[in-house]
């Protein structure tokens, strides 16, 4: 799946976010290893702590199929640029290499393409507590 496949389905995505608190609405498409793809969206709660991010959204629901290995990531935001979250990254970072593409982008306007290490320097991961 290329990252136009990827963006494009994480704008459809969007359209299913619960957003309204905040009105920022992000979708997100995960491609696994196996060449699956899982879409997520955000979904807010009125207990602010409740609230899920469109990319944990996708995890789950990958992790729900059996999927638990990932390359590349979309997140899109509808107004501006949803870049993950400090929470989001770390969970990705369980779950993919180093490399694994993060694409983020607007709906509707174009996309720019990072790995997770550059968006998570200096991370901490599975493989320190081995």
């Amino acid at each position: 799946m290329t990252d136009q496949e990827l963006f494009d389905r994480a704008c459809a995505a969007l359209e299913k976010a619960y957003a309204p608190y905040s009105h920022y609405r992000v979708g997100a498409c995960l491609l696994a290893e196996d060449g699956r793809a899982f879409d997520g969206c955000n979904i807010e709660n009125a207990s602010y702590g409740a609230t899920i991010c469109a990319e944990r959204c996708a995890v789950s629901c990958a992790l729900v199929q059996g999927a638990a290995r990932f390359v590349a990531i979309a997140v899109v935001g509808e107004s501006s640029d949803a870049w993950p979250c400090g929470i989001c990254r770390q969970v990705l970072n369980e779950f993919s290499s180093r490399e694994m593409r993060v694409i983020c982008g607007t709906r509707g306007k174009g996309f720019t393409v990072k790995t997770l290490s550059e968006l998570l320097p200096m991370s901490f991961g599975p493989e320190d507590l081995l």
